[in-house]
């Protein structure tokens, strides 16, 4: 089975980027942060509920699925801001072909240590209980996605036993915390999905959140484990394109690059490379728990990225480059 690539879109308005996701036929995704209003009351930002009018725009389009949450928000806002209730609602507000458990994510600017982590590990599971009960009595289990966090691979194991009851055979279920994460070394994405292959039930499949392009082919050796992955990483290649040529990133450019970027990544996913051999390669880059040198080296790693995809030369990246980078992905 081929690896389905999931767009990921970051709102549903009217534009090149909607029109240009329509024509491909390509699935998309869409945060519930996509839907959400916002008041700023007593200086602070609060959250209000949903507004979905942007819905009736998908005509047209393939499928479009819903992810509760993203690192942007868990950064900005430390949490959550709405209810199982609330999501449930929105969830039940379209014909999402699925809509992923409200989870936590694990990343080390998230959770800090051991402790964090494992905390948030038992919280997701928490949540997808709720979600999968509340889901039930709204009539939309069909379409329910469970979702399993973690840092390191048994803690993914961990989220799976929590949640086991609640899948169905054949189900596909969410891997969450991989966007930021290396592809190899003890903790890397292959790691994670291996040790999930060994001891899931073999009809159960995977959706990576956020999967760096450059796994594709590996995640294709697993041999149909993994059902599909989502990102928006083209957004990359248009900021570099703006900076370049000191002009605006419009949505005719995200458009552009988002088409490009799907083409490669269905060309990645029919190339299957095998896993053997990666798991004990060490990570790229060490790990930190600095949030300033936790950007800089995902930085370096986004641009390694497009200048194996050609996109850009070696000899066009600076230090000052990067570091800007960087600053802009702390401060989304």
């Amino acid at each position: 089975m081929t690896i389905e690539i999931v767009v990921g879109l970051p709102h549903l308005s009217k534009g090149p980027l909607l029109d240009q996701a329509r024509a491909m036929q390509v699935p998309v995704l869409v945060s519930a942060n996509a839907f959400s209003r916002w008041k700023r009351r007593h200086g602070c930002r609060e959250w209000c509920g949903w507004r979905t009018r942007t819905l009736a725009n998908t005509h047209g389009l393939a499928s479009v699925d819903l992810d509760s949450a993203g690192f942007v928000l868990a950064v900005k806002e430390r949490g959550i801001p709405w209810t199982v209730d609330d999501y449930i609602r929105l969830a039940g507000s379209f014909k999402f072909r699925r809509f992923a458990s409200l989870d936590l994510c694990c990343e080390a600017e998230i959770a800090h240590n051991r402790a964090e982590v494992l905390d948030r590990v038992a919280r997701t599971i928490q949540l997808n209980r709720a979600c999968h009960a509340q889901a039930v009595d709204a009539g939309l289990a069909s379409t329910f996605m469970p979702v399993l966090q973690g840092r390191v691979p048994d803690d993914y194991l961990r989220s799976w036993e929590g949640i086991a009851h609640l899948v169905r055979p054949g189900q596909v279920i969410g891997v969450g915390s991989l966007c930021r994460r290396h592809v190899t070394g003890v903790d890397g994405l292959i790691a994670v999905i291996d040790r999930l292959d060994r001891l899931l039930p073999a009809d159960v499949r995977l959706h990576g959140f956020g999967v760096k392009g450059t796994a594709l082919s590996l995640l294709a050796g697993f041999g149909g484990r993994v059902a599909s992955i989502d990102s928006q990483a083209y957004g990359i290649a248009a900021r570099r394109e703006a900076y370049d040529t000191c002009r605006s990133k419009t949505g005719s450019m995200v458009a552009r690059h988002m088409r490009q970027w799907t083409t490669r990544q269905h060309a990645r996913a029919t190339r299957r490379l095998p896993v053997q051999g990666l798991l004990d390669l060490p990570a790229s880059e060490p790990q930190s728990n600095d949030p300033w040198q936790r950007a800089l080296c995902d930085a370096r790693s986004d641009i390694r990225a497009l200048i194996v995809d050609g996109e850009i030369a070696y000899d066009q990246i600076t230090d000052g480059w990067i570091e800007q980078w960087a600053a802009e992905s702390i401060a989304a």
